[in-house]
Formats: C-alpha cells, structure tokens, sequence
C-alpha cells in the first residue's frame, strides 16, 4: 500500500521534496490515469534549496545537453512513478500546459508573491515545482494546513524596489525589461547570482540557491524566452 511518507522518502532519496499533495476534483483539470479512470490522489514534487541542484549536477554528465533538468526530472519521476504504480506529469510538457501553480495552492499554503511567484511562508522565493506524481487511489493526505503570507506583514515590500528597470512595478511582470537587462552588460548580478529581486525577499534566505544554481536557471531563462 503506497503512502505520502513513502513517497516522502523516495522523493528525498533524489533530492527532491514532496511539495503537498491533494485529491483532484473536476475543475482540477487533472489529467485521466492510463486506463481512462479519475486520478484518486496527485502529490507534487518539487525542490527546495540546493539539495536537488547537487543530485542534480552528480547526474549531468550523463544527461543531453538541451534542457537537462526537464530530462533529469522526467527521469527520476518516472523511475518512481513506475515503481509505485504513478503516472507522471510534468509542468514542461504541452501546450497545453497544466495548471501547477493552481494545483500547487491546493498542496500547500502559497500563494502570489507581489512579483508574481508563488511565496511559502518557510521557503520563501527559494523553491519550485518540478512535476506531479497522480495515483489511482486515494492516499491518506495530511489536513491542509492554512498559514498566512508572509507578504502580508511585510510592509517595505523590498522585492519590488530591488529590480534595476522596475520590472514589477506596473503590478504585472514586464518580462521584456527583465530580458534586456539580464542580456546586457548592466544585468551581469542578475545573470550570474539570481534576480535581484527574488535575492531581496527576506523569507527564507536559508534556503537561497548558490550561485551555479541561480545562474543556471538565469541562462536557462534567457535562452528559452528568445525561443
């Protein structure tokens, strides 16, 4: 009989985490296990701080050199999801795509950060969803455990004054003034060390991703938005 503590444990054995879980409803939009029947159960998996990013690079060598983290991540998530009778499902593959950021407040108590990411109130900006793990049967799931944003009492909001070209400061991200100024010159800290903006969130600075890691999703990010 599977259980969340053991895929707690076979998640953490990756250097991942379990990031929740929840028991689909209609509006879910989750999709149908394989032989057509209602998903029962789905437990999000993702990472928080650097421990995926050091299974991550042990693992590279071996890995293509387009997208190795999305190649890694369907990997290991499909070793898991065969072995424990899952089927996987993962946020890069689409259009159309599936609603992980949705599924993801109904895991766990995040909600939209002012720059738009979804804050936790432990992990702060410092964590992600790497894909999904859908059971046919309903696994006996913790109470949803409601907690306030951290953003509430945050008065000084300094993620939004952080941004050199104000890229947060209409209330919608002005993904094209982030671009340019990441691609330029100026945009190095950016590039090298992460978003200036993320890096100002005071939550969760235990949890902040080393410099290869940031800079590796910052190059990631540039190389698929001009794609």
């Amino acid at each position: 009989m599977v259980s969340i503590a053991i895929i707690e444990s076979a998640l953490r054995d990756v250097g991942l985490v379990s990031r929740g879980g929840f028991h689909p409803r209609p509006e879910d939009q989750v999709p149908p296990m394989p032989d057509g029947a209602d998903a029962g159960t789905v437990i999000l998996a993702g990472n928080v701080g650097d421990a995926m990013w050091r299974h991550f690079q042990q693992a590279r060598a071996g890995l293509t050199r387009e997208n190795p983290l999305n190649n890694w991540t369907r990997q290991i998530l499909d070793a898991i999801a065969t072995h424990y009778g899952a089927q996987t499902i993962l946020p890069f593959d689409g259009p159309p795509y599936h609603p992980f950021q949705r599924w993801a407040q109904r895991a766990e108590p995040v909600v939209p950060s002012p720059i738009g990411t979804l804050i936790h109130p432990d992990f702060g900006l410092w964590h992600a969803y790497r894909g999904a793990l859908a059971f046919a049967e309903h696994i006996a799931l913790p109470p949803f455990a409601a907690r306030p944003s951290p953003c509430e009492t945050c008065h000084d909001k300094p993620c939004l004054a952080a941004c050199p070209v104000h890229a947060f400061a209409s209330g919608r991200y002005d993904v094209d003034a982030c671009l340019d100024y990441v691609g330029s010159e100026h945009g190095a800290e950016c590039l090298h060390r992460g978003c200036l903006a993320r890096r100002a969130c005071p939550v969760g600075q235990q949890f902040k991703y080393s410099t290869g890691q940031a800079r590796f999703h910052m190059e990631a990010f540039l190389r698929n938005a001009r794609s």
